[in-house]
């Protein structure tokens, strides 16, 4: 089992940086994909960034392309998300999601992901 802890969302102006991270614990494993997803109702949960770390796979929709960067500090089994020039769409709360090898890659990027955190709000104003 694995649990997922996010931190590090808060309020920020526009144009300003954020780093979130997400923490995980109980069985970590070297084929782990991870993603990074937001909700900001009424719009439905999407996914910003995907890492599959052995593989050295990262991909990122496209409003956050240039702007964020997903990374997994496999010392700390830390997922972080860099977040910088942020801008007033990007509110919402952020979720943590895991998942194994590359059936779970496929369920993470369908949004369908084995484990979530409980979510971290940023609010750019």
């Amino acid at each position: 089992h694995v649990q997922l802890v996010e931190s590090g969302g808060g309020s920020v102006q526009t144009g300003g940086s954020l780093r979130l991270s997400c923490t995980v614990s109980g069985h970590t494993y070297s084929n782990m994909t991870m993603a990074w997803f937001r909700q900001a109702p009424p719009a439905e949960r999407e996914g910003v960034a995907f890492i599959y770390n052995s593989r050295g796979t990262a991909i990122y929709e496209d409003s956050v392309e240039g702007r964020f960067t997903i990374s997994y500090d496999n010392a700390r089994d830390t997922l972080y998300l860099q977040m910088n020039s942020l801008q007033p769409d990007d509110t919402a709360m952020y979720y943590c999601a895991a998942d194994y090898g590359l059936m779970g890659w496929g369920r993470l990027r369908l949004g369908r992901a084995t484990y979530w955190g409980q979510g971290t709000q940023v609010t750019v104003s």
